[in-house]
């Protein structure tokens, strides 16, 4: 294990358990905890507290839902999602989580170069 700012790490491992998830410090400035890297890769664990203020990332990105339910907003479109789900948002896209119980929580996995794979 090794440390980022402070930040626990798995670098090289292969498990984090949920447990670990939660209690794994955010860094100042930041909205969710890294647990996770290799490569271009990275985990990390979100659980926003009232509204959802992310902004469009640079990367595609995968939220499995730990817990909790709500709706995610992807551009216009609105999906109830709930624990075990798996959500999809490409790189640049507007989204976020919108009418979320106070226990959401989800794992987020950042994967691919800037602006996203590429399809087709």
């Amino acid at each position: 294990m090794s440390t980022e700012s402070g930040v626990k790490l798995a670098q090289g491992d292969w498990r984090v358990s949920l447990a670990e998830a939660k209690a794994a410090p955010i860094p100042e400035g930041a909205r969710s905890a890294l647990l996770m890297r290799h490569g271009s890769m990275s985990l990390r664990y979100y659980a926003p507290r009232g509204r959802d203020e992310q902004t469009p990332h640079q990367q595609d990105e995968l939220y499995v839902v730990a817990a909790g339910s709500g709706r995610f907003a992807l551009g216009e479109e609105r999906r109830p999602f709930g624990p075990g789900d798996v959500l999809f948002a490409p790189a640049g896209a507007v989204h976020r989580f919108e009418e979320f119980s106070d226990d959401f929580a989800a794992w987020v996995v950042f994967y691919g170069p800037e602006g996203g794979e590429q399809t087709g």
